[in-house]
């Protein structure tokens, strides 16, 4: 019989998968047209890394709104995500330094958002110089099923990745907590992975935020975007969890339906 962990984390429904371009097309067109209330930030230093397959483009809205809230917004400046070159603990030091550098040059912690795998390098980063790092957001990311439950492999198998060096010792690697405030935003009607694999585990600087969105809509999504600046704007050192406030995207929008997951 398969075991309870088999049956916890399973691909999403083939129906599901299908709908992702014509959900993401309205969260993209639902960030154009409403208005996302403005968040202050605080200025410090923000780097966004895109899913699989995706560039600069795909995160554009998100950087966009980030830097209308005062946060000095980096791209991860590598073009299009393919996955790794070669060996990921030989490819990761290079994201790291740049953390570290930035870090020294704005004399600020610098925070991390990543969507989908994008999630995983700022997740990495963040564990090997968590000195330097303020906190990491993920949008998407299934840290705790990566190998395993969701449809992203066969992508990266088409971008010539090598899955191979994923490892059991490395999954478990990713699936341990951060020496850093850490939330992940994820949705059940996810059609790329599967959500169980983005919960966190129960921790006092981690929390679970659930969205309705789409996966590849995610770095457009309003409620997304508005998620990702409220977690930015707390003051460096007194983090808190999410609470889902009562704001608008615009006067006739529904209330929020966002809502925070305790870790597992």
């Amino acid at each position: 019989m398969p075991s309870s962990t088999a049956l916890a984390f399973q691909a999403p429904s083939l129906a599901l998968l299908a709908t992702e371009p014509l959900r993401a097309a309205l969260d993209f067109f639902a960030a154009r047209v409403g208005h996302l209330a403005p968040v202050q930030g605080d200025g410090h230093p923000v780097i966004v890394y895109p899913g699989l397959g995706a560039g600069s483009l795909s995160t554009a809205a998100l950087r966009n709104h980030l830097a209308s809230c005062a946060f000095t917004v980096h791209d991860w400046d590598l073009g299009v995500n393919r996955g790794p070159e070669g060996m990921f603990d030989a490819w990761l030091p290079a994201l790291v330094e740049r953390v570290r550098a930035l870090h020294a040059g704005h004399g600020r912690k610098v925070s991390l958002v990543g969507w989908s795998l994008g999630g995983i390098y700022a997740r990495e980063i963040a564990r090997c110089c968590p000195g330097s790092v303020r906190q990491v957001v993920t949008l998407g990311t299934p840290f705790g099923a990566l190998g395993t439950a969701n449809h992203a492999g066969t992508v990266f198998r088409w971008l010539g990745g090598d899955a191979s060096q994923l490892t059991p010792e490395l999954q478990a690697r990713l699936r341990e907590r951060l020496p850093v405030p850490t939330t992940s935003i994820y949705s059940e009607s996810d059609g790329v992975v599967c959500w169980r694999g983005c919960l966190e585990r129960k921790g006092p600087m981690v929390e679970n935020v659930a969205v309705q969105a789409s996966h590849l809509g995610m770095p457009t999504h309003p409620e997304v975007l508005r998620i990702v600046a409220d977690r930015l704007a707390q003051p460096e050192g007194r983090w808190k969890r999410y609470r889902a406030r009562r704001l608008l995207t615009s006067p006739t929008t529904a209330p929020s339906r966002s809502r925070t997951s305790p870790a597992r």
